[in-house]
């Protein structure tokens, strides 16, 4: 049986570019993998077949070297002028399947790098007075280092480390399964391509060792809960010379006993005298900042009355703004009254002090409870 024209194998054009043809290619392995077509003796008969035609196609010289003598190219000894050929270079399925699957499995495999060192998380807890203002903190941080007796390599005395004889420094090996051929990384080096003959007995030739570290880390004025600061370089070191992650802060703000923050604004909720409430007056009040401040209290101020106190609020991050502080009044009933106070308030009541003139909100309230319940015996 006569091979078919490889461009008819891929449905490609002669003409086509060598992206079209791979694009042609992945479209058919994908449908044709036999892990899709279990059981599948046709499937799997035109996935050699695809692959085929792809391995021949895919190099530059090998598909001049088709389009000019065909099949014959590839067939040592073969009829035609072209006596048969070989350019080397061709991996075969285990290549094509690594450009085939190299973008789902994180780009194609090679010989690894030292290991970069892990990203470390810390969270810091600050007061509300240190966001207002910033601070210099010092955070103790465990982590790993690199080995001070074999400088980060691994191997005793700072040596290099030397080839693999497993896989001659190419950090993969492979073995043959059925038609597929199958790449793993050496076991022996674990995809680097070199091993330690002499490993460093202060690190066991991991190149780093477990350490604390103390680290100044500034916290800016106006940062918010779980404002993310990121310090470069500081986090794990990295495998046998590899290099460091980094540290992520993770700040948040410790709650106050006065303030509440909302953003740049923050409030406060402040217990007012009822008669300072009725008659008016002034009461004094924290700042964040350390100092006082004085609130004028109009009379007849009610519960949940908000008072605003412009550029009193948090520190905005990175400028040199401020928000503003909320004073919310809550008036305040008083309790334990001595028999004279009790006098007062009867006299009080009654000379109208309950009046709609004097309490509005609830006599509106009961006037309107008062409509509700006309309305259920109509």
């Amino acid at each position: 049986m006569s091979k078919r024209d490889f461009y008819e194998v891929l449905g490609a054009d002669r003409n086509a570019s060598a992206a079209d043809l791979k694009s042609a290619y992945r479209k058919l392995a994908m449908q044709l993998h036999p892990d899709r077509n279990p059981g599948d003796a046709e499937a799997e008969r035109k996935f050699k077949e695809v692959n085929e035609a792809y391995d021949a196609l895919r190099d530059d010289d090998r598909r001049a070297a088709y389009d000019r003598f065909g099949h014959a190219a590839f067939e040592g000894g073969g009829a035609g002028a072209a006596g048969g050929f070989d350019f080397g270079g061709g991996g075969g399925f285990a290549d094509i399947f690594d450009e085939m699957f190299g973008e789902f499995m994180g780009g194609r495999r090679g010989r690894q790098s030292s290991a970069r060192g892990a990203d470390l998380r810390f969270n810091l807890e600050v007061t509300l007075e240190e966001a207002f203002s910033g601070k210099q903190a010092k955070v103790r941080v465990p982590t790993s280092v690199a080995c001070d007796d074999c400088g980060g390599s691994g191997a005793a005395g700072g040596a290099e480390p030397v080839t693999c004889t497993m896989c001659r420094g190419a950090g993969k090996v492979r073995s043959q399964q059925g038609f597929f051929t199958v790449e793993r990384g050496c076991p022996t080096c674990h995809g680097a391509g070199r091993v330690i003959d002499d490993p460093c007995r202060n690190c066991s030739g991991a190149g780093r060792v477990e350490k604390e570290k103390t680290l100044s880390v500034n916290v800016p004025s106006g940062i918010e809960d779980g404002t993310r600061i990121r310090v470069g370089g500081e986090g794990e070191a990295g495998l046998r010379g590899g290099p460091p992650g980094d540290l992520y802060i993770f700040v948040s703000t410790r709650p106050h006993r006065f303030f509440r923050r909302e953003g740049a604004d923050i409030q406060c909720r402040v217990p007012i005298p009822i008669t300072t409430a009725a008659l008016g007056g002034s009461i004094e009040v924290p700042a964040i900042d350390g100092g006082r401040t004085r609130v004028n209290v109009p009379a007849g101020t009610q519960t949940g009355q908000q008072f605003r106190l412009k550029g009193k609020g948090m520190t905005v991050l990175r400028s040199n703004a401020r928000g503003d502080m909320y004073v919310q009044a809550q008036v305040e009933t008083p309790v334990s009254l001595t028999k004279q106070q009790q006098d007062l308030l009867r006299q009080f009541e009654k000379a109208g002090g309950t009046g709609a003139k004097h309490s509005p909100e609830s006599e509106s309230f009961f006037s309107r409870v008062k409509e509700f319940w006309d309305d259920l015996t109509d």
